[in-house]
């Protein structure tokens, strides 16, 4: 499942707002085994998820608002979860 997750911040009170360490630390909550990929966009944290495997985006979005929760990134909220397209399949091509 590849997906498209972004992030804002629910405060305005952290120091930093541009700062990328945020981005890390969410990567570094995330599952070992997805394929991660970081960007800033206007003040929100997007990050492309490739899960290689039968996850749905439902059970991503799980995980990733648990790992929201950690104190040191809570200030960040899941916004949105998108499924992208991973290109035509096999089937399609014929």
């Amino acid at each position: 499942m590849l997906v498209e997750l972004t992030m804002h911040r629910t405060t305005t009170s952290q120091p930093s707002a541009n700062s990328p360490i945020d981005g890390i630390r969410i990567l570094a909550l995330l599952p070992e085994e997805w394929r991660k990929d970081l960007k800033r966009a206007n003040k929100d944290i997007v990050i492309r998820v490739d899960t290689a495997d039968d996850t749905t985006s439902a059970q991503i979005e799980a995980t990733v608002t648990e790992v929201l929760s950690d104190p040191a990134i809570s200030h960040w909220e899941l916004r949105a979860c998108h499924t992208l397209n991973t290109g035509p399949s096999a089937e399609d091509a014929s």
